[in-house]
């Protein structure tokens, strides 16, 4: 009797333990975009270990789908992605991961897009082959922190398909989030009111949303005299120097995601990144 005794306890040790080692299992998450990762961890926290399959630097249109996306992508239970066709690539790398978690249609495949009011979106027909277009509307909405609200309701609701036992956790990490950038987003709007209204060159359309949150205007080279030229990290910057030269405006590198220029290695960071830029290059 006592050795039955001893082995019943012994069972329900190991199996507590092993209740436990899933509990503290963190949810592996895999986004497309580095600006998805920095806000997947402030709404997962600990509860999560994210990584990313493109850097700030990259052209996410022109991401190149290689062995290593497949891998990370074979072991995660979620994938966070932008969404209209920004990030179309990834069901190429999705197709050769061979993992139902993250197919499309399946709890664990969140689109960050649900939700968000699209800019720009064409009213004639378009499509990739005609050169870097947005076919379903500008998809770069991510660089708007007004619209962080819907993409992090969006990210808490994914992972509580997958792992609804830590809702609350989920709900609570992002309000704890939104509260910073709103802190945040009181310091921007001083700082960009008195540009308001100025005009601004882009080399890629990738700063409408951005530019519309905070009252500024693109325009095109030709048609208005203008201070800056928004240049992306992967562009030529000696380039664009000299058509900036001959404008008689500066170019300027921005942060076009989390990681795209140094100092901006979290969301909020690189907001700041492009708010001092503008606010100091406008004056």
């Amino acid at each position: 009797m006592r050795r039955f005794t001893l082995i019943f306890t012994v069972l329900v040790a190991l199996a507590a333990l092993a209740s436990g080692a899933q509990s503290a299992r963190k949810l592996r998450v895999v986004t497309t975009i580095p600006d998805l990762k920095s806000l997947t961890e402030a709404v997962g926290g600990d509860l999560v270990d994210v990584d990313s399959l493109t850097r700030g630097t990259q052209n996410f249109h022109e991401a190149e789908v290689r062995p290593s996306m497949m891998l990370k992508l074979r072991r995660a239970d979620v994938l966070v992605e932008n969404g209209l066709d920004l990030d179309a690539w990834v069901d190429v790398a999705v197709n050769g991961a061979n993992n139902p978690n993250v197919v499309r249609g399946a709890a664990g495949r969140v689109d960050i897009s649900r939700g968000v009011p699209i800019l720009e979106v064409p009213t004639t027909r378009v499509d990739r082959s005609m050169g870097d277009v947005h076919p379903l509307g500008n998809p770069h909405f991510s660089l708007d922190p007004g619209l962080a609200p819907i993409i992090t309701q969006n990210i808490a609701d994914g992972l509580a398909r997958v792992a609804p036992e830590n809702r609350g956790d989920f709900a609570h990490n992002r309000e704890a989030f939104l509260g910073r950038l709103n802190q945040e987003m009181a310091r921007w709007q001083t700082m960009m009111e008195p540009v308001r209204g100025a005009k601004v060159v882009v080399y890629h359309p990738d700063f409408i949303y951005f530019l519309t949150r905070f009252g500024l205007i693109q325009v095109a080279m030709k048609e208005e005299r203008v201070k800056m030229i928004l240049v992306e990290p992967w562009n030529d910057v000696k380039l664009a120097n000299r058509v900036a030269e001959d404008a008689g405006a500066r170019a300027f590198v921005m942060a076009t995601a989390v990681g795209a220029v140094k100092g901006a290695d979290n969301y909020i960071a690189a907001i700041d990144f492009n708010i001092r830029t503008l606010s100091e290059g406008l004056k």
